[in-house]
């Protein structure tokens, strides 16, 4: 999973073109000739689908192998550029953000500007880097992945954890904690079980 781009854009009615207030590129799977000519797409790709993103508005364009996720939270509006197999609620978690740390720093800076800005947001840099993990992005997504991992635990079977070819059958023969009636319970039960085995 990758992000290629990120940009956050001004997109209000009273500007007839989005204007790019911040980006950052990784463009290292690109061959190196090929920047310049793709910086420029992503711009342009990205300005068309913010300028297209209503305000309170979330949405993802397909384009080959990559989605652009676009969201516009009341004319300020973050576009990242993933692949397809980046999860979509961790690519708007990660939206929005960019959006809440751009606000946080810039403040409403943003509704004055008129042009490009030239100004490098060392963050917005950073976030492309942190958040190639989708899980870093999406805390929820995060939690389900510990609890798939402790789950794969749960799956192994007693017979699995007993070491050295032991069986259950004789650990519960040879037990002194278990009396009588827990280890005839133990045998009813087995013996109910391997009847009820459907093959």
């Amino acid at each position: 999973m990758s992000i290629t781009a990120l940009l956050v854009l001004k997109c209000t009615p009273d500007t007839p073109n989005p204007v790019i207030l911040a980006h950052a590129f990784d463009f290292s799977g690109f061959n190196y000739f090929y920047h310049p000519n793709i910086s420029e797409f992503v711009r342009f790709f990205g300005s068309t689908v913010a300028g297209r993103t209503l305000p309170s508005q979330r949405q993802s364009v397909k384009h080959k192998d990559e989605v652009v996720h676009s969201y516009n939270r009341n004319g300020l509006c973050a576009v990242g550029f993933m692949d397809d197999r980046y999860p979509v609620r961790s690519a708007f978690s990660l939206l929005d953000q960019v959006l809440d740390e751009y606000q946080k720093i810039f403040g409403e800076t943003w509704r004055s500007a008129k042009e490009v800005s030239k100004q490098k947001w060392p963050y917005l840099v950073e976030a492309l880097e942190k958040f190639k993990d989708p899980a870093e992005a999406d805390k929820l997504l995060k939690i389900q992945m510990k609890l798939d991992e402790s789950s794969i635990i749960f799956h192994k079977t007693i017979d699995g954890l007993l070491a050295r070819g032991e069986k259950l059958d004789s650990l519960v023969e040879k037990s002194s904690d278990l009396n009588k009636a827990s280890k005839m319970f133990y045998k009813r039960a087995r013996k109910t079980n391997t009847c009820c085995t459907i093959l």
